[in-house]
């Protein structure tokens, strides 16, 4: 059986779905005020496709333990009314491809604790790791990039 969707890279068409997205996931993860992106500063890769369902933000890291280049899942998301049909696992499979075909060492993202949902999806459709023995931290805002400055450098 065929699905209903594809996944393509972005194309500038789709920034204001974009935006929406963000905003709707901001919601989700009840962090509205928080997302602040602009249609400046979205910049997708060229190509064409239908409506927009979801989109996966990505970007390459480095992995010190496997010496190889890695795949950071910033965001991955899904119109609610269109989850539960295979638009997440879709992506993943998109995601995963970009991994392969760059030679990649593994593929990290992050979930909130209380997002039971995707915990579930993500341990048993994609038979994925908790890290529980690691800890976010983030310096946010100017102010608090600057407070990283060493003092009289």
């Amino acid at each position: 059986m065929s699905a209903a969707f594809t996944t393509r890279p972005a194309q500038p068409g789709d920034i204001p779905a974009i935006l929406h997205f963000i905003k709707e996931l901001a919601i989700y993860e009840k962090e509205e005020d928080k997302a602040q992106a602009t249609h400046a500063q979205i910049t997708p890769q060229s190509a064409t496709g239908k409506t927009p369902i979801g989109f996966a933000l990505y970007f390459f890291n480095f992995s010190t333990w496997t010496g190889k280049k890695g795949v950071y899942l910033e965001d991955l998301y899904v119109t609610p009314a269109l989850r539960n049909l295979g638009v997440g696992r879709a992506l993943f499979t998109a995601l995963a491809k970009v991994a392969l075909d760059n030679d990649c060492g593994r593929v990290d993202w992050s979930v909130l604790k209380w997002n039971t949902p995707s915990i579930g999806f993500y341990e048993s459709a994609l038979k994925a790791t908790r890290m529980e023995e690691w800890v976010g931290m983030r310096v946010e805002g100017r102010e608090g990039i600057e407070g990283l400055l060493l003092k009289n450098a």
